[in-house]
């Protein structure tokens, strides 16, 4: 069974959209062929899967071409990126009031597209990218045959990985200027890295297929995207001038990602960064707006929900398990702690886990 699951975010028994399997696929990426989410020639459950990845929506065929309108969605999640497919075949608008709590870019795989936005119109081709920020509000006119590749990254994945980059926290959200060229230099990363994703995906003996790699796959598309695409935080990521304590922040978090799983001191990490504790301390209130203990507690969660998300029933993996491995011996505290990071226990989400994963045998039962 493969560790690539379905999408979280997407409720597909309420929509009740069956997945019409086709003899020969319309243009969708090799990498996605296996992994068919959604089909319908209804406009309103059209609406609500379209809805469910990218925000509120409604869709709206063009005049004349409501009889061969069909939406067809083709996605995969891995922790908190998604590569996904959208194509209503025909000619059609939609309208989104309030975009996802996530960041989505969309590229046009072949025709065209014309988005309006923030009272002004773009055009979306092979070559210019859509980058939608979460709340952004846009109507997006996509031509006949035009499908869209979507990687939605969620919201807080892309303010960890920021965060980090920056070796600080964040003042404020990340809102991304919408459209992006597909063909600078820089671009060439984001298509590098988006290669590398699909042949992740396609190879059945790869890393990722083996539940190993995907977080730092996912960290690679992300730490792209921030720095081929303008946003708020742009001018800080390329050429912030270094504050005080920067560089034994810096080592110090250099040497908790490599001893994540065993204990980590204070006096460990003065040692490492070669300055004292109280030098880490006021570096980490200063940089990143937090305490070392707190901030090495949070990836510590970060990696016990990443370990819950990749588990596949056959591995046995239970939450006493992950949590004690990341380090947590007390089930009660680190349940709170989840909670409180995550919005949900971790039970909550190794069993979300285990029913993406039971879904498609269950399809396969059921049309049996």
């Amino acid at each position: 069974m493969s560790r690539l699951s379905r999408l979280r975010f997407m409720d597909v028994d309420r929509t009740r959209m069956p997945v019409r399997r086709r003899i020969r696929s319309r243009g969708v990426p090799n990498a996605l062929q296996d992994h068919p989410v959604a089909y319908t020639t209804d406009c309103a459950q059209a609406a609500t899967v379209t809805s469910q990845l990218l925000g509120g929506a409604t869709v709206t065929p063009a005049r004349g071409a409501r009889r061969d309108f069909q939406c067809t969605v083709n996605a995969i999640q891995f922790l908190d990126v998604t590569m996904a497919y959208l194509d209503y075949a025909v000619a059609t608008d939609i309208a989104v009031a309030s975009a996802a709590d996530a960041y989505t870019v969309h590229m046009t795989t072949s025709g065209q597209a014309h988005v309006h936005v923030d009272d002004e119109d773009h055009l979306i081709t092979a070559f210019l990218a859509l980058v939608v920020s979460p709340g952004m509000a846009y109507r997006l006119h996509v031509e006949h045959d035009s499908p869209q590749l979507i990687i939605r990254i969620e919201r807080a994945a892309m303010e960890r990985q920021l965060s980090r980059m920056l070796g600080r926290s964040l003042d404020g959200p990340i809102a991304f200027e919408p459209v992006g060229d597909l063909t600078t230099d820089a671009a060439a990363r984001w298509h590098g890295a988006l290669n590398i994703l699909s042949a992740e995906v396609m190879s059945g003996s790869s890393l990722i297929q083996q539940g190993v790699g995907a977080s730092a796959l996912e960290e690679l598309i992300i730490s792209t995207l921030l720095y081929i695409q303008p946003h708020t935080y742009s001018g800080s990521l390329v050429g912030e001038p270094r504050r005080s304590g920067r560089a034994a922040v810096r080592r110090s978090l250099e040497y908790i990602e490599r001893h994540l799983a065993e204990p980590i001191t204070l006096d460990d990490l003065a040692s490492y960064a070669r300055m004292s504790p109280r030098s880490i301390q006021a570096g980490f209130r200063e940089d990143l707006d937090t305490t070392p203990i707190a901030y090495i507690r949070d990836r510590r969660l970060d990696r016990v929900r990443q370990t819950l998300m990749s588990a596949l029933p056959e591995d046995g993996v239970n939450v006493t398990d992950a949590a004690q491995r990341w380090g947590f011996t007390h089930l009660g505290n680190f349940s709170g702690l989840y909670r409180r990071r995550f919005g949900e226990t971790p039970s909550q989400t190794l069993r979300q886990r285990a029913m993406t994963e039971r879904e498609p045998a269950r399809r396969e039962a059921a049309g049996a």
